[in-house]
This record gives C-alpha cells, structure tokens and sequence, in this order.
C-alpha cells in the first residue's frame, strides 16, 4: 500500500504527518509524506518557530514523486492541515495527478478548521476552500462536531441533525467515490454519560462507537485516527470495520497517553495497539 501524505509536520511532538505517517509505517503501508509547514512544535503550546512552506515548493515537491514514474502505485492520497488556502489547489492537482495515473486511488481529506472550545484557527479562505473545492473531490472525510457543522452549513447538536449534516456532506462529495465520513470528537444529548463517540456513514449504512472519555486533552489524535480510518478501508474492512479497528487502535494510544501524563500522543510507547488494540470496541448500526 502507498500512500501520498499532505500534511503538517512539527519536530517535536506528534500532529499532522508526525501523527500520521508512523502509524501506517507500523502497519506497513508506504507513506510518501510531504509536509505544508514544518513548525518546532504545535501552536496549542502558545509559541512555536519554523514556517509555513510555500505552495510552489510543495508542488516542486509532489512534482518530484510524479517524475519519478509512481504515481500509478498510490493507493490514496491523504491531506489535513493545509497552513494557506493556496496549499489546498496544490493538493488537489495533486489528487489528479495520481488519479490520471489510478483511477481507483482515493482522496482522504481530514478538514482541519477548528474545535468547539477554540473556534476557526486556521488561515483565512482555507475553511471556504474545503467547502467549495475539496470536499467535491473527496472520497473520504473526516471532520469533527464542529467542522461537520461548519462543512454541512447545519446545526450538528443532536444525533439525528448530525446524521442529516453528513447525508447532506455526502451528496457532495465525489460521485464516483464511496464517500465515506466519519465524525470524531462527537458528543451529543444522546451519548452516554462518561463516553465519547465516533460515527461513520457510507453506502453500507451509519455505524456509531462510543469509547471511554478519557482525562486527557492531546493534539494530533484526529490526525492519527484519519490516517488509521483510510488505511482500513483501503485494506477492506468496509465502513464498520474501518471505524472499530481506527478508534480501537486509538484508544489504546490515548489510554497510555493519559497513563504518562503528558499532552503529546505516545505513538512510539503505544507502538503495538495499531496492529493489535489492547481493547476492542465494537460499531452499532444507527
């Protein structure tokens, strides 16, 4: 499996392609990453240096990969945080380019524009470009609460409004795709007290899984599980299966985080629960 990774990189602590591309290293898919900024740290600590890389040097970049003849061996190409609404075009020539060279890869867009607690924290016009260009291209998306609210234009505060918001993301998102989303973070009236849950819909149906809420607040877990979600599915395990292996698996990384008590993701320590979660957690149909 190989897979062209567009995303954040930090060099200390685990977000974007940091948060990513180890884990599906762990399970054994190629990862091609290519990186949007390359920070010291991520800016929820308050200060960080580096930059933002400019979108001609991302496309010299992708560019580079095309040249070398293997576009036609990319199974999925994956993007999350895009630091300016120019890196987002790159990114979509980006997903044609290896779409020209197969057809059957898939577009996996994690739509970073923000949280409940802190709002939009992204750049100017990147939150209209994921609504008016990339979700059109996607295969797979996977906001959160908030960013399906602000994806969809629609009130996500119960179930059945979430459930109505992604029917309405799905309608537009590529026709030829499966177009699959899935909903992190997801905390409504009716989610059982002291849990956290996770919906995914495609043609098979809606799936919904509700974990522990655990004491912690780390950055880089929407990242890692966007990654984990694609990689299942393009392994097979369909939409149900795609949610339980993604959220079991990190779960486990979240559980071993909170047992360390520091706010980065153990991804390295918590290594094992990608192939083999400590503890299984089962979709119901909704």
């Amino acid at each position: 499996m190989q897979i062209l990774s567009i995303q954040s990189w930090v060099a200390y602590g685990h977000v974007g392609n940091a948060a990513a591309v180890f884990p599906l290293q762990c399970l054994g898919a190629e990862v091609w990453a290519v990186h949007t900024v390359h920070f010291s740290n991520h800016p929820g600590y308050g200060d960080f240096t580096g930059r933002i890389a400019q979108p001609e040097e991302v496309a010299a970049v992708i560019a580079g990969i095309a040249a070398r003849g293997v576009m036609g061996k990319c199974d999925a190409v994956l993007s999350g945080y895009l630091g300016d609404a120019a890196m987002g075009r790159v990114i979509l020539d980006a997903v044609r380019s290896v779409r020209r060279a197969n057809p059957a890869a898939l577009y996996a867009c994690d739509p970073v524009i923000g949280d409940d607690a802190p709002g939009i924290y992204v750049r100017p016009g990147i939150e209209a470009f994921l609504q008016e260009e990339a979700v059109a291209e996607a295969d797979i998306l996977t906001p959160n609460r908030f960013e399906l609210a602000r994806l969809s234009g629609q009130d996500c505060t119960s179930r059945v409004q979430i459930l109505a918001a992604i029917a309405a993301l799905r309608a537009r998102m590529r026709p030829a795709g499966p177009r699959l989303v899935l909903v992190t973070s997801l905390i409504t009236p009716e989610t059982a007290p002291g849990t956290i849950g996770l919906l995914a819909a495609g043609d098979e149906g809606c799936f919904l899984l509700q974990t522990p809420l655990l004491p912690i607040a780390a950055n880089g877990a929407g990242d890692a599980i966007a990654a984990l979600f694609l990689f299942h599915v393009l392994e097979g395990a369909g939409v149900a299966g795609a949610l339980e292996n993604a959220a079991s698996a990190i779960h486990g990384v979240l559980a071993h985080t909170a047992a360390r008590g520091t706010r980065e993701l153990q991804l390295i320590a918590a290594r094992a629960e990608f192939a083999a979660p400590s503890r299984r957690f089962r979709a119901e149909r909704c």
